[in-house]
Formats: structure tokens, sequence, C-alpha cells
């Protein structure tokens, strides 16, 4: 047995981006606290000021064990990418639970996003330098980002399949929504880093404004007259979109 700044065990495999894999409750725990730490201190000195040193101290652990977790700073960040995403999904299924209006639902999932984000908000633009980077991994569209990308778009799929609406769209289309409800998100996401106004008042006014605009197109297009616009629009998706965004992590 190890003292609590010695992994429990050698790493026999990696989460994306050289996050160490915790192999029992006792090393989960101290991966937890890094991360927890780690995101107090961003919040108490700024992303910029913080070193993992600093971060190592906080926690009580040494140096090298907060490494053995997290390769580097930034990817403390893609565990708070998995940790926000996770805690975002469980919150918007709770929220959504009853509803079957897809209008409603996908407001809520967006809205739920807000909320879960709001503690994080006075840090998050020195967050969106790095990730606007297209090369960087925590870029969203990064290969490193799929596991929460992945648990994103799942939610997403939630939100459609249990509203009312999907049995009506063209099967197709409701395979790519997902993807593309996770994307309205991301647009969410950047008016919000850059929103200023007491408790992003104008970011949720974007949410509530412009989630019944894309409830309505996404109506109408189950109707006939619009299939052809909706094969145009699906080929531009399937060959200009979705290819950009990463599915697996980098060997």
């Amino acid at each position: 047995m190890g003292d609590e700044n010695t992994p429990d065990a050698p790493v026999a495999a990696e989460l994306p981006g050289g996050r160490a894999r915790p192999k029992t409750g006792k090393s989960e725990q101290t991966r937890a606290l890094i991360l927890e730490t780690a995101m107090r201190i961003f919040q108490e000195r700024g992303y910029d000021k913080t070193t993992m040193r600093a971060i190592a101290t906080e926690a009580g652990v040494s140096v090298g064990n907060a490494y053995y977790y997290f390769e580097s700073k930034e990817f403390l960040i893609q565990g708070f990418y998995d940790k926000m995403t996770y805690e975002h999904a469980a919150d918007a299924r709770l929220r959504m639970a009853g509803k079957k209006d897809f209008d409603e639902r996908l407001q809520i999932a967006l809205t739920s996003w807000l909320d879960c984000a709001a503690p994080y908000h006075e840090f998050a633009a020195q967050f969106f330098r790095t990730a606007a980077d297209p090369t960087s991994s925590l870029s969203p569209f990064s290969n490193e980002s799929h596991p929460a990308r992945a648990t994103a778009v799942e939610l997403f799929r939630e939100v459609l399949t249990g509203s009312e609406l999907a049995p009506k769209l063209d099967s197709e289309l409701a395979d790519l929504l997902p993807d593309l409800l996770w994307l309205h998100l991301m647009v969410v996401v950047l008016y919000w880093v850059f929103d200023r106004t007491p408790d992003t008042e104008r970011t949720r006014e974007f949410v509530r404004r412009s989630t019944p605009m894309a409830a309505r197109v996404i109506n109408l297009s189950r109707y006939r007259v619009f299939r052809p616009i909706v094969r145009d629009a699906k080929g531009l998706i399937q060959d200009f979109i979705l290819p950009t965004i990463g599915k697996t992590a980098k060997p």
C-alpha cells in the first residue's frame, strides 16, 4: 500500500490527453481532489497564474502525483470538461423528466448547461484562448475532447428521442441532429464566454429566443416540400462539418 502521495498501481491505460485512468477508489478520490483543487485555485488566482506545483501543494499531494493524473495544467481543463459535461447531462436529464415537447426539452438542456457552468464563468475566457486554437487538445473539436463531446451528443440524442417530434422526422436527419444540437450548444458557449451581463442574462435570453427558432426549423423538415432542402443540408453536414470533429483519441 502506498501513502497518499503515491499512486496505488502502475498505469495500465490512459484517458485521452495523458490523463491517468484511476484503478481504485483511492486513486479516483486523489484524482478528483487534484481536479477540484485546481478549479478552486483557477477561480481565486486565474488560470495563467496557477502552477501545477501550487495545485499539488494545495491538494496535499506530491507534484509527481499531480503529473501522474494530469500530464500538464492544460489537461486539468480536459478533466474539468469531462466532469462538467457529466454533471450537465445528469442535471438536464432530471429537469427533462416527463417533458415531451421538443422545444422545451432543448431549452432545458441549454439552460442547464448555463446553470452548471455559472461558477466558472469568471475565468472561462482564459480557457477559450487555448481552446480556440484548432491544434489545441482543448479545442471542443479535438480528438482528446471526444469523451466529453460524446457525452454531450448523447444527451442531445435523448433530447430528441424523448420528444414527440422524433418519430416524425426523416430517420437519417434524426441521426445527424444530435451533433447539430451540440454545435448549437457551442454557439451558446461562445456567446457565454464573452457575456458580461449579470448572471449572463444576455446569453440566457439568446437561448430563450433561438431555441424556438431551431425547433421550428427542425419541425418543418418533416414536410415533403422541404425534403430536397433537407437532403442538401444533410449532404453539407456529412461532407463538411462532421469530418472536422475528432472521433477518437490519438494513439
